[in-house]
């Protein structure tokens, strides 16, 4: 039985696949992007957890990131679509902000941009999205 942690992990990224662009988990950045964009769900850090006593709990913000990655010949393009997959993601995780009650909150924070250029192919861009899970557990390796 996979752990509060795998169990909310899980569920974002089923929250991702839900988009257009192809959605991954933990992944190495493939040789070429799908042509509605991709996205990488890095599972990152849970952090130092804020421990209750009675009962005791361990209480998480999780860091998280999503990288997300467009490829296009025309630099307008490649903003556009990278600006509608990262508001697509802004959506989707808006429509349910605890994971269908795992978590206690999902926040994404501000996408961070950067241009990937690719000798010989078209550019690529991408960008990283912070996503603080908060959640609780009874066990800290959970």
């Amino acid at each position: 039985m996979p752990t509060p942690r795998e169990t909310i992990l899980q569920a974002l990224h089923a929250r991702l696949q839900i988009l257009p662009a192809t959605a991954l988990r933990g992944e190495v950045l493939p040789e070429r992007v799908p042509t509605d964009g991709l996205m990488i769900l890095r599972d990152g850090d849970p952090g130092d957890p804020e421990v209750l006593l009675s009962p005791l709990l361990y209480l998480y913000d999780h860091r998280t990131e999503i990288e997300v990655v467009v490829q296009a010949g025309d630099p307008a393009a490649r903003d556009a679509a990278l600006d509608t997959l990262l508001a697509s993601i802004g959506t989707a995780l808006a429509a349910d902000r605890t994971l269908g009650g795992l978590c206690d909150w999902v926040e994404p924070e501000a996408p961070k941009p950067v241009d990937l250029p690719i000798e010989g192919a078209a550019a690529l861009k991408a960008a990283v999205v912070p996503v603080i899970l908060t959640y609780a557990t009874a066990d800290p390796i959970g």
